[in-house]
């Protein structure tokens, strides 16, 4: 039986991981204020992480989270990186990544597509997730057994992938909610996929439903 309760804080849980991350390399999408991405990063500090990357779309949505860790946490080198160019920056700043959080998401939002044409909540809960992961895949292999991919998705869902039309019509049969379900689905599958086929480098992957009192907003 696991030793966590409802009431336990991600300080805790951290506290009680701390020699496994300490010296680490962690990379964390989406850590906005407020946000999911920003406690798991401040958690995270206190233990010592040799770097901390976050990347966003915003940085001033991230700044106050740098902040913080610099109080909290002043001996850990962060580094924001913006999200366009994350992985070719990120890439070139490491030689090996050991955790992997793909956190940065959107809900049930209204209609839109990204510039690549691909619905909003797909493109950015989950393509944009599976490229990052791809692209960042040697630095991982490269950290070795025990490296971890983890991607953040959620059991409010429902609905299914629409392998064949994840636009929903270009919109016409598009609801936010189906959305969302179908991105989150998606990390799930991506998720069961990765752990498959790094399970003989031991290297792991895993998905999880971050908790019912989560921001609906933009993690971004």
């Amino acid at each position: 039986m696991t030793q966590w309760k409802w009431e336990s804080t991600g300080d805790e849980v951290v506290e009680a991981f701390k020699e496994i991350v300490k010296g680490k390399t962690i990379v964390i999408t989406g850590p906005s204020q407020g946000g999911i991405g920003s406690e798991t990063a401040a958690a995270l500090a206190k233990t010592s992480p040799s770097l901390l990357i976050l990347a966003g779309r915003t940085e001033s949505n991230i700044a106050p989270v740098m902040a913080r860790i610099a109080e909290s946490s002043p001996d850990v080198k962060v580094k924001f990186i913006i999200s366009p160019s994350a992985a070719a920056e990120i890439n070139g700043m490491v030689t090996t990544i050991d955790l992997l959080i793909n956190n940065a998401a959107i809900m049930a939002c209204q209609y839109s597509k990204t510039e690549d044409g691909i619905e909003t909540q797909f493109g950015t809960n989950h393509i944009g997730h599976f490229l990052l992961t791809k692209l960042l895949m040697d630095k991982i292999l490269a950290a070795g057994a025990g490296s971890r991919i983890v991607n953040v998705s959620s059991s409010a869902i429902r609905g299914n992938i629409r392998y064949d039309d994840y636009n929903f019509q270009d919109g016409v049969a598009y609801d936010p909610w189906l959305g969302y379900g179908q991105a989150k689905i998606s990390n799930l599958v991506f998720s069961r996929a990765l752990a498959r086929k790094l399970k003989s480098k031991r290297i792991f992957s895993f998905s999880l439903h971050p908790g019912s009192s989560t921001p609906g907003a933009a993690n971004l």
